[in-house]
This record gives C-alpha cells, sequence and structure tokens, in this order.
C-alpha cells in the first residue's frame, strides 16, 4: 500500500519551473486545486522528457479523435513561473501520462522515488488531471524553462560551464 496517493482532479493550473542559477537549479511540478497547492521535485531530464512526451501523446489522442480541437499551448510567463518558497512532497522517481477520454482530461501521474532498500508498494504517488490545452502549456513552458539552462556541449551532449568544460570527447581539455 502506499504512503498517501493524491488526487488533483482537476488542476485549476499546473506548471513546471526551475529555482537557482544554471548549474544548481531545482525543478518542480507544481499544481494548484482551489486553495491546495501539490508540488513535487523533478530532475531537469524527467522535465525535458515530459515535454517531449506530451507533444507525442497529444498527437496519438488527436489521431485517434479526430474531432477534438487542437489546443493552443499558448502561456504568459509570468503565470507559469514558480515563486519560492516551495514545499515539495517528494522527488519524482518515474512519471506517467494518461488519458481519460470521458471526461477529455490527461493525467500525468508521479510516482516518489525510492532508494534500493525500500519497498516500492510503499511509494507515494501524485495524479494531476489537466485539460489538453494545460498540458500543452506545461509542455512548451518546460521546453522554455530548459533551454534557459547550461549550453551543451556540442561533442558530448554535456551541459558546459561558463568557467570551461571537461569535455571527454576532446580528451578532457577545457575549451
Amino acid at each position: 500500500m502506499p504512503r498517501f496517493e493524491i488526487d488533483v482532479d482537476p488542476c485549476d493550473h499546473i506548471t513546471a519551473d526551475a529555482i537557482g542559477k544554471p548549474g544548481q537549479r531545482v525543478f518542480y511540478l507544481l499544481a494548484f486545486q482551489d486553495q491546495r497547492t501539490i508540488s513535487v521535485i523533478i530532475e531537469k531530464t524527467q522535465l525535458q522528457s515530459l515535454a517531449i512526451g506530451v507533444e507525442q501523446f497529444l498527437s496519438q489522442i488527436s489521431k485517434q479523435n479526430p474531432s477534438l480541437s487542437e489546443p493552443t499551448g499558448n502561456y504568459v510567463e509570468e503565470v507559469m513561473r514558480i515563486n519560492p518558497p516551495v514545499d515539495p512532497l517528494f522527488r519524482v522517481g518515474e512519471i506517467g501520462l494518461g488519458y481519460d477520454k470521458d471526461r477529455d482530461l490527461v493525467v500525468i501521474f508521479v510516482k516518489e522515488l525510492q532508494t534500493e532498500e525500500a519497498d516500492q508498494e510503499n511509494a507515494a504517488t501524485v495524479r494531476f488531471w489537466c485539460s489538453r490545452e494545460q498540458i500543452r502549456k506545461l509542455a512548451r513552458w518546460g521546453a522554455d524553462v530548459i533551454s534557459r539552462g547550461r549550453p551543451i556541449c556540442p561533442q558530448c551532449g554535456q551541459p558546459m560551464d561558463a568557467e570551461g568544460h571537461f569535455c571527454p570527447k576532446k580528451n578532457g581539455h577545457k575549451h
């Protein structure tokens, strides 16, 4: 049995953002419902995968349901930003997507990261139920948040620091 399960059904607003300087940022997924705010910590790569996955997922939904209108995903940056302090419930280990056709809602489900010794069945779970418009806004905003980080080395694909980059493809030389 999970430590706890939370359904944010439906989200009034959902967003993701990073707090901190590039290279030291902490990424959050955050949703609002009435007076309740639910947040979790995610990794940069999880946000990147979520942004890409949402676009692919929405494309599949559109193909299976051609009568549905296409969500624009236009967002206002000030509305999407997260303002500290943030009190996350847990660090995310797994992220998944689902769709309820009858309600025309997409669900993002996140599962708590567990140590190897911990029982996976005890991991906390949160389900964020969103409209297709909300999820597309989240995906597009998330992609913008990712792009504001450190530049990526074209040789090795790793983030580069402003002071230089120890690139394994360049035999460790800074450039």
